[in-house]
């Protein structure tokens, strides 16, 4: 792909760069998005721990603010990881990353952000940066970095194909988001809040059909946990898990192998595959190990992941876990795995605050796991609520799956699209030039 290659700094038409210190914090007001926001796979920036700043230290603190469509890029940290400033923007930018925004007569702007994300690209800016301990590619080296920028309508097809995937991806994760509330909202509703025992005992309709509510009891006990409602019992994780136990230290490939599952990869209650690695089973053996549908993960290391919880829900490839994540299976008598998935799921705070050790090192025992109480319900009631759940169980599945298929896809076109090896004809639309580059790629599988 014919083309010339321009420093990074000459195709930007503006950088908001924010002090390199941290601005006053508020308890509440408009959220400040810092470097663990912007994630490479996701479009545009998440709101993960995110702190506040008020009013006037908006007015007044910051340089400048971020304009929809604009670009964060973070320089400090993981330099390089680049997100897309959604339109409206209800935050403002923290130190450590800046907003750029691309110049349209010399690059098209999607362009630049696929090119940015490019795995080519990544990498020099990863050999660019400077600092051990903490990596950092300063804005005043942005000339060092040299982008390719081809004819105009190549950068629109290929900006506009990798937008048009991330998109769908984020849609995709933004329905699961929705269809994981809905099922929370009724698990707390029914497990938490006990609204149709209070409703019964009340002497109130409980809203539900009449062969629901009958399974409710009307009144309620004292527990281990609390009032519960009459019948339930409380009993520990232990005692209603089959399997519980961390994983292992893998030997690591970079190809073929078992798919091995960390930290990174237990993320919003979801299972992200494409963060996992390999390990060569001939090393060390598996046996017993390898995850079920249905598995719950719990992340058992760290600072600030700890106690995250997800459930695995992939079929179709074969994996472990790591020996910083723990393995919850159910026996299945007493609680369905999704019963217990959306408990533990629930629960993250409390179980990350069992943790022990010292700043750095803080480790969730299997031992202090196997300790939480649980509720559990009767029968009957479970299985309803796992029927209630399943449509939207099976639809975020069917979501998550169709995500990774498009990823995959969408990361193996670029480099391809970047370099010419797939050819972009005048005349074809982009829908049908997406759908033949897959056709080439599939061809070649």
């Amino acid at each position: 792909m014919a083309s010339d290659s321009v420093p990074f700094a000459s195709l930007l038409k503006n950088i908001v760069d924010n002090r390199g210190k941290t601005c006053p914090i508020a308890e509440s007001g408009i959220p400040l998005i810092a470097t663990n926001c912007v994630k490479n796979e996701l479009l545009y920036p998440s709101y993960e721990s995110v702190r506040f700043v008020d009013e006037h230290t908006y007015a007044t603190w910051f340089r400048g603010h971020p304009l929809p469509g604009d670009f964060l890029f973070v320089t400090k940290g993981s330099p390089g990881r680049v997100a897309v400033v959604p339109d409206p923007v209800d935050f403002c930018i923290a130190q450590d990353m800046v907003a750029i925004r691309a110049d349209r007569e010399k690059v098209y702007p999607l362009y630049l952000f696929a090119l940015l994300r490019s795995r080519e690209v990544q990498e020099r800016i990863e050999q660019l940066h400077v600092g051990t301990m903490i990596p950092h590619f300063k804005k005043g080296d942005f000339d060092k970095l040299l982008l390719a920028v081809p004819d105009r309508r190549i950068q629109e097809f290929i900006g506009n194909c990798y937008f048009a995937f991330s998109s769908k991806i984020d849609l995709n994760r933004k329905i699961n988001e929705t269809l994981e509330a809905m099922a929370r909202a009724l698990f707390k509703s029914w497990f938490v809040d006990f609204d149709p025992v209070r409703a019964k005992a009340e002497g109130r309709d409980t809203g539900l059909p009449e062969f629901i509510a009958a399974l409710f009891p009307d009144s309620f006990a004292e527990s281990e946990l609390g009032s519960i409602p009459t019948g339930w019992t409380v009993r520990q994780l232990g005692e209603v898990s089959s399997y519980l136990s961390r994983g292992i230290s893998p030997s690591y490939i970079e190809d073929g192998g078992v798919l091995v599952l960390n930290q990174k990869c237990i993320r919003n209650g979801e299972v992200d595959t494409s963060k996992g690695r390999r390990h060569d089973s001939s090393k060390r053996s598996i046996d017993g190990r390898t995850l079920q549908f249905g598995d719950i993960l719990v992340n058992s290391t760290g600072v600030g992941t700890l106690g995250r919880v997800a459930q695995f829900l992939q079929v179709n490839d074969e994996a472990i876990v790591d020996s910083h994540v723990t393995v919850v299976r159910t026996d299945g008598a007493e609680l369905s795995e999704h019963f217990l998935g959306v408990t533990l799921g629930q629960r993250q705070a409390e179980i990350g605050a069992l943790g022990e050790g010292s700043t750095g090192q803080t480790e969730l025992s299997r031992y202090k796991l196997a300790e939480i109480l649980v509720l559990v319900p009767s029968r009957p009631i479970i299985d309803q609520f796992d029927r209630l759940c399943a449509p939207l169980r099976q639809a975020r599945i069917t979501n998550g799956r169709e995500s990774i298929s498009l990823a995959s896809l969408r990361d193996a076109l670029l480099p391809k699209l970047l370099s010419g090896e797939i050819k972009i004809k005048p005349s074809q639309s982009v829908d049908s030039q997406q759908e033949e580059a897959a056709n080439e790629r599939s061809a070649k599988a």
